[in-house]
């Protein structure tokens, strides 16, 4: 059994616009046409360059858009926060949170949640599984998900030299990115991506598939840069009934 969206996405124009480029692609899948270099424009960057899933799911949420984020960043979220049954207080878990951590991104990215949620964003923690990637995309739900691109590609760690990242095995670090997941086969045990980097180490195009179990792997250690979510935007009810 398989399930394909038909997805299209741009390059992206630069190493930090993955995550408004993926955002554009997501909200073209939607019939929702919108300049690439206007929607880079409107997402907040981080200091060191890039952006979060947040930021992404606020934007969606300022444009009438629904946004729900399966989470596995434990340096945000205390698992315990969903252990049980009963409404956990997110905003007041965030909110008490920013007076005993010092880190500016971790700040930086409890407010972001805040905002967030005030805007009627949900905020889920369920095991990844390749049933649950399944079970969002066979409603034709395009999957905006940040990872571990160093994983995702098996390449080396990178480093900054002057306005680009190079390769490096020794002083390189960790990288982030954001894709689109737009397809699955069971058979294969594969998903299908749509990736805004190119040329890209892992295929000629920008659609090609991988190996879920990696795929997986790849969104987990996506924590090492905050990105560990699925972000699921869908049309909210006011905005379905525009078109």
């Amino acid at each position: 059994m398989q399930n394909t969206i038909h997805m299209e996405i741009l390059p992206q124009p630069d190493d930090i616009t993955c995550g408004p480029t993926c955002l554009h692609a997501v909200y073209n899948y939607y019939e929702d046409e919108r300049n690439l270099m206007q929607v880079i424009r409107e997402v907040p960057k981080l200091a060191d360059g890039g952006t979060l899933a947040v930021l992404l799911g606020l934007h969606a949420l300022e444009n009438g858009y629904d946004a729900t984020l399966y989470t596995y960043d434990v340096k945000v979220f205390d698992p315990t926060w969903f252990r049980s049954a009963a409404q956990v207080d997110l905003s007041a878990k965030l909110n008490e949170q920013i007076k005993h951590k010092s880190g500016k991104k971790i700040r930086f990215a409890s407010e972001a949640y805040l905002r967030f949620l005030g805007l009627g964003g949900r905020i889920t923690f369920e095991d990844l599984k390749p049933s649950l990637i399944r079970r969002l995309l066979k409603h034709d739900t395009p999957i905006l998900t940040g990872l571990c691109s160093t994983y995702l590609y098996r390449t080396a760690r990178e480093i900054e030299q002057g306005n680009r990242m190079i390769y490096d095995d020794i002083r390189g670090v960790p990288v982030g990115h954001f894709v689109v997941l737009c397809g699955y086969n069971m058979e294969e045990k594969t998903a299908r991506v749509a990736d805004p980097l190119m040329p890209n180490p892992v295929s000629d195009t920008q659609i090609y598939e991988v190996e879920l179990n990696h795929l997986i792997c790849s969104i987990m250690l996506g924590i090492l840069t905050f990105d560990a979510n699925l972000l699921v935007i869908t049309p909210s009810r006011q905005r379905r009934g525009r078109h």
